[in-house]
């Protein structure tokens, strides 16, 4: 029976059944929109990503990626999962490791990948094609704290305050006190929804972070939440670890150079992922970002559509 390979991968992780899982769905030409929104809901996994032929014949593919509920211009953790599958589909022969280098087609732009692929887990790494902008969206603690549950006093740290960043996908970059309030973080989306004001494009989703951090190596603790995007909580955002950037910029003040942060996301959902933020400081301003991770194949299969 003829149908199109699929792969299952968990993101951000180097095990499996932890970081974030992506269905990526190979020979995908012939689907129109209408049916990869369907198989993204029949997925039912934060994203979905469709392998096409590039528009440009120099490039490796063109993505296109879908949550259950809508289209996003990129993603991070499809952009890594997609990377290493493509390259671990083509295969090495004899399991060594090598780097390969490729040019994805997303709707924000091209990005370029690199992917060190060899036996288990492969790790990824890409360019920013777009460095993260502030938003002029202004809205008050007092309700960003209502919507998540928390006390006005718990938001804030340092000279860290509420900002609004994208890099192709907007979030408000929420900074909280510490660990024990970043893990009571309960978003009311109805409320968020209201507090949201009129933007071109989709409306951004709280992103919460802390400095304090379960794992001793990384520089930040966060949660992502996306619920009209039929996305309770996302285990791993590497769009919104792009987008974070900027608020590291802004608060942080890295001098000129490049800054590397590993970034914890997942674990109150016991699905552990770990994100790694390369900042490049020149002139005091950022001048390029890099987002990588492992991937791990979990599953794979055939789809009779």
């Amino acid at each position: 029976m003829s149908g199109r390979n699929y792969y299952i991968y968990d993101v951000f992780s180097d095990s499996v059944l932890t970081g974030n899982p992506l269905a990526i769905v190979l020979d995908a030409e012939g689907l129109d929109e209408g049916a990869m929104q369907r198989i993204a809901r029949e997925f039912n996994l934060s994203e979905t990503v469709f392998v096409l032929p590039p528009e440009k014949k120099n490039h490796t593919a063109r993505l296109r990626i879908f949550t259950p509920r809508t289209e996003l211009p990129f993603a991070g953790h499809p952009t890594v999962g997609a990377a290493v599958a493509l390259v671990q589909h083509e295969g090495t022969g004899d399991g060594t490791a090598q780097t390969s280098i490729l040019m994805l087609e997303e709707r924000v732009g091209a990005v370029r990948c690199a992917v060190s692929a060899g036996k288990g887990a492969a790790y990824a790494e890409f360019d920013l094609p777009r460095l993260p902008e502030m938003l002029p969206v202004s809205i008050e603690p007092e309700a960003v704290a209502a919507s998540l549950g928390l006390g006005y006093h718990e938001i804030g740290f340092e000279n860290h305050t509420i900002s609004t960043w994208s890099a192709g996908v907007p979030y408000v970059c929420v900074p909280v006190a510490d660990l024990n309030v970043a893990g009571r973080a309960r978003l009311d989306a109805a409320l968020w929804r209201s507090l949201m004001p009129e933007l071109e494009g989709p409306a951004p989703f709280p992103y919460v972070y802390c400095r304090e951090t379960v794992n001793h190596d990384h520089a930040f603790h966060v949660r992502m939440f996306a619920p009209d995007d039929g996305i309770a909580e996302d285990p791993a955002t590497g769009s919104a670890a792009a987008a974070f950037a900027g608020a590291i910029m802004q608060y942080d003040a890295p001098v000129d150079g490049s800054h590397g942060f590993l970034i914890e996301q997942g674990i109150e959902m016991g699905r552990p992922s770990s994100i790694r933020l390369e900042v490049d400081v020149h002139g005091g301003a950022i001048d390029a970002v890099r987002i990588g991770g492992h991937a791990v194949r979990v599953a794979e299969g055939r789809l009779f559509i």
